[in-house]
């Protein structure tokens, strides 16, 4: 197996995540001895292209992991409960993007820049983190480790393609719809009193912010921001520490960013921040907004590292910093940090 490469399986093969996946893997030259596509019966008579080759898609089932040495799975919680432990059966280890394992004690909740570790302790699954708690931590445990933070303010801004295709496509056409609404000429109705259908989307994403990613709990927050609670405490092995997260989907296709307000328990300064993140690994500094550079989501949409920048101290709390960190979303957020993850194995 180590001189011919890996049996490798990827559930969710045709979306969004799925095929980033193909393209990490085909980029970094993982050892792939053979590659099985799977996907939902829709899917099936598809193909996929991988290494100049074209690969008929597999329907899932049960004998979908005979002789698979690591299957991916992309293709939500729901596929991930029923297909993981049939993987693990059949002997695979299961490397899951979606949530439904992370909080399990026993599975392993990776990013390996942070938490390489624990990989030691898996017992079949490794769960990928929530994309939007990837691209934060990414800036902020490089500054844990020195200053240890006690609790944190977020607000997300998070792309369309992180719900999927579907929400491309709105944002696609909602755009085009209004585009063409704004010239229709004098006298039409302005273009702002017009709502474009959402079908997708509870309300138009095009021109739109929409504070509302998952479903709403009981306590106010959302699932999106309870996730980044929960998932950075078992990242950064930090049971104690507080995080108040606003996540909210914007109208820009790929990469998501997030304002942070950082309070540590030790005095730091905006000097040694910037010392610290500019060797942070999978990190780039770009922190000069005099001359207007800072992170956007257009200069890390298809790069592999995230960016931090906009670092100050912050004026409402002691031991406090402020800063700003965008990430490519289908990359570290998702199929760069699932590739890592199997590197490391």
């Amino acid at each position: 197996m180590l001189m011919g490469g890996y049996h490798i399986a990827i559930v969710g093969a045709t979306g969004a995540a799925g095929s980033e996946l193909l393209r990490v893997l085909e980029r970094r030259n993982f050892p792939v001895a053979t590659l099985r596509p799977i996907g939902s019966p829709r899917s099936v008579g598809k193909s996929v292209r991988f290494c100049g080759e074209s690969i008929a898609v597999e329907k899932l089932g049960h004998g979908s992991f005979e002789k698979i040495d690591v299957a991916f799975f992309s293709a939500g919680s729901d596929v991930s409960r029923e297909h993981v432990p049939i993987a693990c059966q059949s002997n695979a280890i299961a490397i899951d993007k979606s949530s439904a394992f992370r909080m399990d004690p026993h599975v392993p909740l990776v990013i390996p820049e942070i938490n390489a570790q624990d990989l030691r302790l898996h017992r079949g699954i490794i769960a990928n983190p929530n994309c939007t708690t990837t691209v934060m931590l990414m800036a902020l445990y490089p500054l844990h480790t020195v200053f240890h933070v006690r609790r944190l303010f977020a607000a997300t801004y998070q792309a369309v393609s992180g719900s999927g295709t579907r929400g491309v496509e709105e944002l696609t056409r909602q755009t085009k719809e209004m585009g063409a609404a704004n010239s229709s000429g004098p006298g039409s109705t302005p273009p702002a009193t017009r709502s474009p259908e959402a079908t997708f989307f509870p309300h138009p994403i095009a021109f739109n912010l929409l504070p509302h990613i998952d479903s709403f709990l009981e306590s106010g927050y959302t699932k999106e921001e309870a996730k980044m609670q929960d998932e950075a405490r078992k990242i950064m092995h930090s049971p104690a520490l507080r995080v108040s997260a606003t996540c909210v989907r914007v109208p820009v296709y790929r990469a998501h960013s997030v304002a942070v307000t950082a309070e540590f328990q030790r005095p730091l300064s905006v000097e040694q921040a910037r010392e610290i993140l500019s060797k942070a690994p999978g990190l780039e500094l770009v922190d000069e907004p005099h001359r207007n550079r800072y992170p956007m989501p257009l200069t890390v949409a298809g790069k592999d590292n995230c960016q931090v920048g906009r670092l100050r101290l912050d004026c409402a709390f002691e031991n406090g910093l402020s800063f700003w960190v965008a990430g490519d979303q289908l990359l570290k957020g998702a199929a760069l940090n699932a590739v890592q993850i199997a590197e490391l194995l």
